[in-house]
């Protein structure tokens, strides 16, 4: 029988001073039986950081043709896809050619500082994608539960979350 996927709930209240955008939002996320904590809590940071009325979480680990994040336009194009880790080429230019734009979440440093040396040059056929590098102040995993109720800001590119009486600093750093 096959294992099924955990559900998270998260009440998220954002407050993006970047992109002045301020919100709040009851997200529904499942997680996969081969996910992480961590990976979880990677993608609701790149919900936060993308935050909109139409972004949303599709199948992703479980659906390798998705990204893990996407925002469709009204006539269902996809104007934003959001891929988390070390994705190969063909799953980069496949998003590259569906997207209008490609952001790249990756994090856990030693993995995703090799993958960005061996597919710089790869990456830079492709004039839609961003390549983003997550890192965390502490274990980000440890705010993580079944039900969340986070406050997010983000200030000059440096996401802070906050749960109960503990808080996360996520840096973000454009590597391309």
């Amino acid at each position: 029988m096959a294992t099924k996927a955990t559900i998270y709930k998260a009440n998220v209240n954002i407050a993006n001073m970047d992109t002045h955008y301020y919100a709040e939002h009851s997200l529904v996320l499942a997680q996969h039986p081969s996910e992480n904590d961590l990976r979880l809590m990677v993608r609701l940071c790149a919900f936060i950081l993308n935050a909109d009325e139409n972004l949303e979480f599709t199948k992703g680990i479980s659906q390798d043709d998705e990204p893990d994040l996407w925002k469709k336009s009204m006539g269902a194009e996809i104007e934003l896809s959001i891929i988390l880790g070390q994705p190969d080429e063909k799953r980069i230019k496949k998003a590259s050619g569906t997207s209008d734009e490609v952001i790249i979440y990756t994090y856990q440093e030693g993995m995703a500082s090799s993958w960005f040396k061996q597919n710089e040059k790869v990456l830079k056929r492709f004039k839609n994608v961003k390549v983003v590098f997550l890192s965390f102040s502490s274990d980000i995993e440890e705010i993580c539960s079944r039900s969340m109720e986070l406050q997010c800001n983000t200030d000059d590119r440096v996401l802070t979350v906050i749960s109960g009486d503990s808080s996360i600093v996520v840096g973000v750093d454009e590597w391309r």
